[in-house]
């Protein structure tokens, strides 16, 4: 219902407010009906309220579980890369280790081939090298030349592939022990990249879960709340209709004695009807709203161009009492009325509409124009027409 509709009629009703106090201090209505509504209305107003936290928070719960997937896949990315990195790591230290003990194999044939060279040296030295003049002189006959010569060759070869080894060793030992360092380095980079990222993947799946648990508890100490609301609820709704049956009983028996207050509502000499204990908060607002236009003039095409207007034909007046409840939002012709709602007579609210005219029953009373005509109010107790009228009923009333 809009707010201009909820204002006109609300400005209207004053207009009767002080016989309606006057109804509810005779004792026509039950007190505690009225209380119990509003309790009802309370609680489900909190419970609704709590509703809409619990849905925020699943909401949210929501966002970081996808938050936590999230993470869960750049965890396994990064546990994915720290895998790759510890296999790396693994055939690093592998290599290195072979690395090392080339390395001493390395030195183990340069300090073979460094004694060598040394023993030749030495032997030289202290033996001295003969010339090749003397080996000439020396010799007895040419074959024994050539045998000393050759012997002289192979020893100068021998001490220079020597030389060649030693100097071919430690220029192998100084590459390998410095790809060795490389490899070291290496190493400890690795070591140092695993154990960072192993750190930030634990860190950040500790605070996701973190952030999870606290939501979920705040959710379940709502669901708390709402439980303890609905069970409020559940125990006034009980004693409401209880009162209900019990108002229900008084209605019948005053039914059956012939008092005037058929259907538990009353007229005053100004035409306001009261609504009947335990009824609806739309029958309340509907015959609050018909309390308000009950005496103004009927107007043809009244309350058509505005629900604020002088007067009313009968579709206006219908339109705006059930506007007043929120059940149309703009005004309808009479015809409009013939495929409205739920078809057949309603239980508090029924319409009677044709092409030509429109009325209604609420809560046992007739609210027509023609009534109008009749009394000056639109307010009746029976009468109406019946014939050639299409019944239907707003749902759930």
């Amino acid at each position: 219902m809009s707010s201009a509709i909820k204002n006109s009629w609300i400005l209207r009703a004053l207009a009767g407010a002080t016989v309606c106090a006057a109804l509810l201090g005779s004792g026509l209505t039950a007190r505690s009906s009225g209380d119990l509504q509003s309790q009802i209305t309370t609680a489900r107003s909190a419970a609704d309220s709590l509703k809409q936290q619990i849905a925020a928070d699943s909401r949210q719960i929501a966002g970081t579980t996808d938050g936590l997937q999230n993470a869960q896949a750049r965890l396994a990315a990064v546990q994915s890369s720290l895998d790759q990195r510890v296999a790396e790591l693994k055939a690093v230290q592998t290599q290195l280790m072979a690395s090392r003990d080339h390395l001493v194999d390395l030195e183990n044939r340069l300090q073979a081939a460094t004694a060598a060279l040394s023993a030749n040296l030495v032997s030289s030295y202290e033996g001295g090298q003969p010339s090749v003049m003397d080996v000439i002189l020396s010799s007895h006959g040419f074959r024994e030349l050539l045998n000393q010569l050759g012997f002289m060759q192979r020893v100068a070869d021998q001490d220079s592939t020597v030389v060649g080894l030693t100097r071919a060793a430690r220029a192998e030992v100084s590459r390998e022990a410095t790809r060795l360092a490389g490899l070291e380095a290496k190493d400890r980079t690795l070591a140092n990249q695993v154990l960072e990222r192993r750190n930030q993947a634990a860190a950040l799946q500790a605070a996701l879960l973190h952030q999870q648990v606290a939501e979920e508890a705040k959710r379940s100490g709502v669901n708390a709340q709402l439980a303890g609301v609905n069970s409020r609820l559940g125990k006034l709704q009980a004693e409401l209709n209880a009162e209900e049956k019990r108002a229900a009983e008084q209605a019948t028996q005053a039914a059956a004695t012939g008092n005037a207050n058929v259907g538990g509502l009353a007229v005053d000499t100004g035409g306001m009807v009261q609504p009947p204990a335990g009824a609806p908060e739309a029958v309340k607002q509907i015959i609050a709203a018909g309390n308000a236009i009950a005496t103004l003039p009927y107007i043809y095409g009244g309350g058509h161009a505005s629900f604020h207007a002088d007067g009313y034909d009968c579709s206006g007046s219908v339109s705006y009492a059930l506007a007043a409840a929120g059940l149309v939002s703009s005004p309808m012709v009479s015809g409009d009325f013939e495929n409205w709602g739920d078809a057949g007579p309603g239980r508090w609210v029924t319409i009677y509409a044709n092409a030509d005219h429109v009325w209604m029953t609420v809560a046992g009373w007739r609210f027509d124009t023609v009534a109008l005509a009749e009394s000056g109010t639109r307010w009746a107790q029976g009468g109406g027409e019946f014939s050639g009228f299409i019944v239907r009923h707003p749902p759930g009333l």
